[in-house]
């Protein structure tokens, strides 16, 4: 199984699926995180594999002037 963490919530999905449609299937928009295996961004085609434990990264935007 692949672990999904997202601050105090970790969900598991089957291996073999893309990051973007496990997101989807768990209703989380990828666009508002970034996944991340053990700190090393992963891109939305990245096929996920057993045993994988991806930490997810909200996206923060705004800044000043």
């Amino acid at each position: 199984m692949v672990k999904l963490i997202f601050r105090n919530k970790t969900w598991e999905v089957r291996p073999g699926m893309t990051i973007e449609a496990a997101l989807r299937k768990l209703g989380i928009d990828p666009e508002a995180v970034l996944p991340t295996i053990k700190d090393t961004l992963i891109t939305a085609d990245y096929v996920l594999q057993d045993e994988d434990a991806v930490k997810l990264v909200a996206v923060v935007s705004g800044g000043t002037r």
